[in-house]
């Protein structure tokens, strides 16, 4: 799914604004870990803009990236769009972590947060 997107524009900045407030509970878990340089002192930025996509969490000093996918996901049409998604973002030398709202970050938030620290360690 791409969004033709200008940084700069009004429509631009209402959606990441829209898309912060309409986040799903997996989102508010790994924000809770992520925010105000938690865990590594690095800073996530949330809904940024990347080329032609908003991404859920990045993180500039450690080029990171982290998607927290919902069920919709799951269809083999939108799968192959995060396939074609996570391949544009890793050929700009992206790291990308995926977690679904299933099980991953919102059933066990302190998992997923281990997680993130942990590839945050690894990427030093």
């Amino acid at each position: 799914m791409t969004y033709p997107l200008d940084p700069t524009s009004a429509t631009s900045l209402t959606r990441r604004r829209a898309l912060r407030r309409a986040g799903t509970d997996a989102e508010a878990v790994l924000w809770r870990c992520l925010r105000d340089r938690q865990g590594g002192g690095v800073k996530f930025r949330r809904q940024h803009e990347y080329g032609p996509f908003i991404l859920d969490f990045y993180c500039h000093e450690r080029k990171l990236v982290i998607e927290v996918d919902g069920g919709q996901h799951a269809a083999p049409k939108n799968a192959a769009e995060d396939a074609a998604r996570t391949l544009y973002l890793e050929s700009h030398g992206l790291r990308v972590l995926r977690f679904t709202n299933l099980g991953g970050a919102a059933g066990d938030g302190g998992r997923a947060c281990q997680n993130i620290r942990r590839s945050r360690a690894e990427l030093t």
